[in-house]
């Protein structure tokens, strides 16, 4: 079942590296169908799927974006994704509900970082997928040296689908190799039928040879057929094609200029006649909920409905709008459905088709459509939506850990529950954002996936919200241990008419393994202490492990035992031991060689050989250990251990010394000791803070 009658459905995600050109392709592509009239511009701030303010600010893709087109009888929904990586969320949402990828790589640069993370997503997917070379107009665009660049960092049975005529500003055409014809733009978004340059006879028949040897070797019959000369029909070759597409064992390639509609024709005709159809692609798999067992059904109309939501944006004034992705079943304007992941019924209203900012009502959608939907209150971005009849739960989206954190407080006093409001809504669009209190430091940290996805959420903020913030590099939780097993008494002894205080306790502190935490131990042997006030005793040491000793930050990995003491019949309490117990934890300080810990990050840096030297002498600025190097392709993946102050801006110094082609993850390892020399400078600061508070 679909929108436009008897047309078939494909969705198609575009996928690459910031600034490769996936938002002026998808301009073209709605221009040459005729969706809009006019093709936008990337750099006026025009175009239809950069519409937020934010990215036309910034002239870059922060959100994924629908643009649905339809091109000889098949509608065809584009995703355009973001490319750079602190945006990388949206990109990896997408990959999970498109049925083929296509990687949009500049005939320029080539193929870089970020399209190589999602190609290897869409791979442990086994999401179809292809290469569109685009820029092929501009100065130094290369053709022949992007199409070998893709072949070796790729992989896989790379064929050209069509070839360019001329090349940088003489580039006007492609020659399909398919029908082995040439077309040229003529104008407004259509080509015309030329001769086949005679410079480019040789290239058609050998890039023909190769496109027929690839597609023989995806059926044994075929390739039977090729290797007794039989000529094979362009029926079985499309065929094969298709089969070989579906299967990943063939990756297309084609090119053109999206800025000025050359070979955008093509690239329509290529989508419409060889990528599969929804229904083409293997079965849905799910759960069912609270189990695992696993539930199987057909991408048909007549399936149980499930859908996935892999988007949400949420807005003060006209509420949550909620993107999904049917993958069986119709789902249904005004209708009643589960939200299998947390088990809420939701009341679902109209249904949209989006193309950009822009909604239209329908009444429903099929398997392999993607829409949204507003106002519903209990689902966020990862969930399923199902029949309540046929509950089912898909595969959740998972996302990389944060990569950057700030610190924010409202600038205006009084503003904090709207500053929690406004985090609360913005963390249900954005599921790369964390937000978190950390009683360490006392403080609201936002963590994402660099420096300019913080940017934005904080504009997001102060825009959406009308709620401004300071931001401040997070305090680093820092932590104080022991080195040495000593023992001490505390008394607390005071009379002040009437009842007085008396505790006095003897405690032993020993140092534990890193991790273990903290344990109290009651070795009281006889009445020295009652049982009522040990109680008081481990109140009085966690106050005081909470105060610190060296520099105010929280003692852990320590046993303390209380073995001996004395009371008194009248004068001793509970808040009497707690206080004799802080005394006894202070006293003992001065002698167990108390330290200060650090916390400590497993980094991983992917970078390419020309940068790796730069980047392992920052490292070891940064006092990191390297762990290892690992190659990864083109790239090499740097393994160290760094310590979390020194990572706190690293999105920022990878970017400048990789020109933005590098990437990292990092994740908590452990604590260790700092360095004596630094440890100073930390005690030093918090004297002179506490002086200045």
């Amino acid at each position: 079942m679909t929108l436009s009658g008897d047309s078939v459905i494909k969705n198609v995600g575009l996928f690459g590296h910031g600034g490769s050109g996936k938002t002026t392709l998808a301009e073209a592509l709605l221009y040459t169908t005729g969706t809009i009239n006019r093709m936008g511009d990337v750099e006026q701030g025009n175009t239809t799927t950069d519409f937020d303010e934010d990215e036309i600010n910034r002239s870059i893709s922060i959100n994924s974006a629908l643009a649905p087109v339809t091109w000889d009888g098949t509608r065809i929904t584009l995703l355009d994704t973001p490319g750079y990586a602190d945006f990388v969320g949206d990109a990896i949402s997408a990959v999970r509900v498109v049925d083929t990828c296509a990687f949009v790589v500049s005939g320029v640069d080539g193929i870089e970082v970020q399209t190589e993370i999602m190609w290897e997503k869409a791979a442990v997917l086994g999401t179809p997928s292809f290469v569109f070379i685009s820029k092929l107009d501009r100065e130094r665009a290369g053709f022949d040296r992007v199409l070998e660049d893709v072949r070796e960092t790729l992989g896989g049975n790379v064929i050209p689908i069509n070839i360019p005529i001329g090349e940088e500003h003489d580039f006007r055409g492609v020659v399909d190799l398919l029908s082995q014809k040439a077309y040229e733009l003529e104008k407004e978004g259509k080509s015309k039928e030329v001769p086949v340059p005679d410079s480019l006879e040789d290239a058609l028949a050998d890039g023909r040879n190769g496109l027929i040897e690839a597609v023989a070797e995806t059926d044994d019959s075929l390739l039977e057929k090729y290797l007794d000369d039989v000529e094979l029909s362009a029926d079985e070759i499309l065929e094969a094609l298709k089969k070989g597409v579906l299967e990943r064992s063939l990756i297309p390639v084609l090119c053109g200029s999206a800025s000025k509609g050359i070979g955008i024709p093509e690239l329509l005709d290529f989508i419409a006649d060889v990528l599969p159809l929804p229904g083409e692609l293997p079965d849905v798999v799910g759960t069912v909920p609270g189990s695992d067992e696993e539930v199987v059904l057909p991408r048909s109309p007549d399936a149980p409905m499930s859908a996935l939501v892999f988007k949400t944006l949420a807005d003060p004034y006209v509420g949550k709008l909620t993107y999904f992705r049917v993958f069986s079943g119709v789902f249904k304007s005004d209708s009643s459905v589960l939200n299998s992941t947390n088990g809420k019924a939701e009341r679902v209203g109209q249904l949209f088709q989006v193309t950009g900012k822009e909604q239209s009502g329908v009444s429903e959608l099929g398997p392999g459509e993607l829409g949204a939907v507003s106002k519903l209150g209990n689902t966020a971005t990862g969930d399923t939506l199902c029949d309540k009849k046929s509950p089912v739960v898909l595969p959740p989206i998972e996302y990389p850990a944060p990569l950057m954190s700030l610190a924010v407080e409202p600038k205006t006093k009084g503003d904090e529950d709207k500053l929690s409001t406004a985090l609360g809504r913005l963390r249900e669009e954005d599921p790369m954002l964390e937000v978190r209190r950390d009683t360490d430091v006392n403080q609201t940290l936002i963590s994402g996936a660099g420096e300019n996805h913080l940017d934005v959420v904080v504009a997001k903020m102060r825009r959406k919200f009308g709620v401004d913030v300071l931001t401040t590099i997070p305090k680093v939780p820092y932590k104080e241990t022991i080195r040495k097993s000593v023992e001490a008494q505390g008394k607390h002894k005071k009379q002040t008419g009437g009842h007085g205080q008396f505790g006095h306790c003897f405690l032993r502190l020993e140092p534990l393994q890193r991790g273990e935490g903290f344990q109290f131990e009651d070795k009281i042997v006889g009445a020295s202490i009652p049982r009522q006030y040990i109680p008081g005793v481990e109140k009085g040491v966690v106050a005081s492990m909470q105060e610190g000793f060296l520099a105010g930050y929280p003692i852990v990995d320590m046993r303390v035992t209380v073995f001996d003491g004395s009371f008194h019949s009248v004068d001793s309490s509970e808040m009497a031991f707690k206080m004799a117990a802080s005394k006894a934890v202070k006293a003992a300080m001065l002698d167990a060689e108390p330290v200060i810990l650090e916390p400590i990050v497993n980094a991983q840096v992917t970078v390419t050989d020309k940068y790796m030297g730069d980047v392992i002498g920052d490292l070891n600025a940064k006092r990191g250990r390297i762990q290892g190097m690992q190659p990864k392709g083109k790239t090499q993946v740097v393994q160290a251990q760094v310590p979390l102050a020194e990572m706190s801006r690293y999105s920022i110094d990878l970017r400048s010394i990789t020109g933005g082609r590098g990437v990292f993850t990092m994740e908590f390892s452990h604590y260790e000791q700092v360095p004596e020399h630094i440890a100073q400078k930390i005690i030093a600061m918090q004297e002179r803070k506490k002086e200045e508070d």
